[in-house]
């Protein structure tokens, strides 16, 4: 290609290749510099080193393409120091930096490392990242489209014009760069990607830290670094076990917009540092351990409730600005609290500026709907199989548990993952190698990000929302496991709610849906979920789901949780469920908050609150969650009477509490029941008490051993069983 055909492409945007044309050059016997600038009067080159020079610039194209020659500089050696002198259209005229004197800032072997997946670090590469050069301060942009003709950064600095900033392809790797003078934090920015096919694509840099608030999708620069963090005694800790399966863990599941809003405020959400505030004493009090958020990674459409993401490095910005997010987590953290994001490696949205078909192709996800569509959800499965897809993945998971401090990530639609002919019919899915339906790559992906997160960010966890049978989810790696740290037992959720809804009087002929968690209940690390998916899309609220008047629902939803926080398995339970929220989930509103002032939403989060701080008081309700012998029937078989009674244990097999569940409206006189040691039981929470809404019967605060076998113990305590209760008695 010819010079002039070279220029004439630069000016009309479709040059590959930028650096060979603009900045300096040696050409013959002169240093040759060249800028593209519209919609300017003119530009003088000011030259600094190696003399100082003022050259009037001669437009070569109407559309802004100037050029200085240097007879008197013959070669580059020893560099030049030169700026631009604009003269606007109208205005003063200004100086400009060129991008285009500037070498390459991405190595090669940080493209080596991407392209063979292990570039840890690469969202510290690719972005947008406020930096200096040669004592040039200004930003470097780096993008991923291998396949676009061109790639451009556009932004209100050069009047959202790709032809200004056209960035330098670095081969064979498919990153273009270019370091922009004299931006800094709070420029907004895209990627202007041509196609092969000669379309112009806006695209929101995947890489990025900050966002517009949406509807609006631009990118905004941002230094995410900088925060003075206040918990470190918690970090130095989290190394330790403090999260181990031996420890207690209630999590409670926050949809950050609809916790709370500010009605003075058009109904605003919360800020991030509102939050702190608020939130996090109110979770304390309750006695939750942890605070898991449904995503608060960008994302275009609130509907999606955060599950289809876009900004896979950026917290959203509808609650403040990244370094407000860390103050939320720090307060957490200082409040002896941690924080669990749902992260969404499952699938990402279709929308125009996000990374679908990013640079024209089917770059991040397959080009075959057989593999790469979710029907389902209307979203683009990631390619698991492609090194560099999978290094973004894992640089994600890695940057949130490091620079965020989060304390884990719950794996979003697991299962999606895990097979390739999840929700297909025949002829809509292909098989892996073997001619299997398990995706392979996927199943690689998730070990590889368990594997790494486990030792970059010790302490951390990982949870994998998973509703199969697949095996060993929870198992390590080296086992042959997926190397989660615990799994969601959703058969379990699912069994006990189906209990629930039926009528009492029924109850005695679907007793197996409680006792049947019992013959898999440790096969995995389980967390016991009662999460947002159970209270939305015509599934009722959960107290809602209880059958029989308010004060039997009520007494239904407190039995309930009992149940929950001494079976075996962590525990997690979404806003608004603690205090029995009358409608389902609306991710667009607040949650009722005025249902506080009334009996039985009062007593309901009362009972909660004293349950969960019981819970962490109590080994044995949390230390032997996945041994066998931390838990031991007394009576499953009472299914005429709908009770099941049961033991629970701590690691020093003496520390225990005893268990009764009365799952009908039928007070139990002088009900028996063996125990293992004799003496005094205190009663230490009673689902049934007059502060929690309860009719207040009970045993007086103890009841004492009589020597008579039962249940294939020698002691047996004869117990007053109140109506749809959980009993908890712990030996004196």
């Amino acid at each position: 290609m010819s010079l002039s055909s070279d220029l004439d492409a630069l000016v009309r945007g479709q040059h590959g290749d930028p650096f060979r044309l603009l900045g300096p050059h040696v050409e013959g016997s002169a240093v040759v510099v060249r800028a593209l600038r519209p919609h300017v009067a003119g530009l003088t080159l000011v030259l600094t080193h190696p003399q100082a020079e003022r050259v009037e610039m001669a437009r070569l194209h109407r559309d802004g393409l100037y050029e200085a020659r240097l007879p008197s500089l013959s070669s580059l050696e020893g560099g030049i120091d030169y700026h631009f002198e604009v003269r606007p259209e109208s205005g003063e005229p200004f100086r400009l930096d060129d991008p285009y004197r500037f070498g390459r800032s991405v190595s090669d072997y940080d493209l080596h490392l991407f392209g063979e997946g292990t570039l840890l670090g690469v969202h510290d590469r690719l972005g947008a990242h406020p930096t200096s050069i040669g004592g040039t301060s200004g930003v470097h942009f780096a993008v991923w489209a291998p396949n676009a003709q061109r790639a451009s950064v556009v932004g209100d600095f050069n009047d959202w014009d790709g032809r200004v900033h056209p960035m330098r392809r670095l081969v064979p790797s498919g990153i273009w760069e270019v370091f922009i003078p004299g931006l800094g934090d709070g420029e907004r920015y895209k990627f202007e990607i041509r196609t092969t096919g000669g379309h112009l694509l806006h695209k929101a840099d995947p890489y990025g830290r900050y966002f517009e608030i949406p509807p609006r999708s631009a990118a905004i620069v941002c230094r995410t670094e900088g925060y003075v963090w206040g918990d470190g005694e918690w970090m130095a800790g989290r190394v330790e076990p403090r999260q181990h399966v031996k420890r207690p863990m209630s999590t409670y599941e926050v949809h950050l917009a609809s916790w709370r809003t500010v009605p003075e405020d058009g109904n605003r959400p919360l800020t991030y540092r509102e939050l702190a505030d608020t939130l996090v004493p109110y979770v304390k009090a309750q006695g939750f351990t942890h605070i898991e958020l449904l995503p608060v990674l960008e994302h275009p459409y609130g509907g999606s409730w955060g599950y289809q993401v876009t900004g896979f490095f950026a917290p959203t910005s509808r609650h403040g600005h990244p370094h407000d997010f860390k103050f939320f987590v720090d307060a957490c953290h200082r409040a002896g609290i941690g924080v669990l994001l749902d992260w969404v490696p499952g699938h990402f949205p279709k929308d125009a500026h996000g990374l679908a078909r990013f640079d024209g192709t089917a770059l991040y996800e397959h080009e075959d709907p057989r593999q790469g569509e979710h029907q389902d959800w209307g979203t683009l499965i990631f390619n698991y199989g492609r090194n560099e897809v999978r290094n973004f993945l894992l640089s994600s998971a890695l940057f949130w548990l490091q620079e965020y401090h989060l304390d884990g990530l719950r794996v979003d639609a697991v299962a999606s993952m895990l097979y390739l002919d999840y929700s297909r019919q025949n002829g809509q899915w292909i098989a892996n190698q073997y001619g299997g339906r398990e995706n392979l790559e996927a199943v690689s992906f998730l070990q590889q990000l368990n594997t790494l997160t486990h030792a970059e960010a010790p302490g951390t966890i990982m949870v994998a929302e998973e509703s199969t049978a697949w095996p060993g989810v929870s198992r390590p790696v080296h086992l042959g496991g997926l190397g989660f740290t615990y799994k969601w037992n959703m058969g379990w959720m699912h069994d006990i709610l189906q209990y629930m809804h039926e009528d009492p009087i029924h109850r005695r002929w679907h007793h197996n849906l409680v006792t049947f968690s019992a013959l898999y209940m440790h096969s995995e690390n389980f967390i016991l979920p009662f999460s947002h998916d159970e209270v939305v899309h015509g599934k009722r609220s959960l107290i809602d789901k209880m059958p029989g008047d308010t004060w039997q629902k009520a007494a239904n939803l407190r039995a309930l949780y009992g149940y929950m926080f001494t079976h075996p398995g962590k525990k997690l339970l979404f806003q608004g469920c603690e205090f029995g929220q009358w409608r389902e989930w609306n991710h667009a509103e607040s949650l009722p908050w005025f249902l506080l002032e009334h009996t039985p939403h009062d007593g309901i989060l009362r009972f909660v609150g004293d349950l969960g701080h019981l819970y962490r008081r109590e080994p044995s309700l949390y230390q032997r969650d996945y041994d066998h012998t931390g838990f031991q029937w007394i009576d499953g078989n009472d299914n005429e009477n709908s009770v099941i009674s049961y033991i629970r244990r701590a690691a020093d097999p003496n520390d225990l509490v005893v268990v009764l569940m009365n799952f009908t409206p039928v007070p139990r006189e002088r009900y028996v029941v063996g125990v293992p040691r004799a003496g005094q039981y205190d009663e230490i929470l009673n689902s049934d008490a007059a502060v929690y809404g309860g009719s207040n019967m009970g045993n007086g605060g103890h009841v004492t051993t009589i020597a008579e076998a039962a249940h294939g113990h020698v002691q047996s305590l004869s117990v007053s069983l109140p109506p749809l209760s959980c009993l908890i008695l712990k030996p004196s």
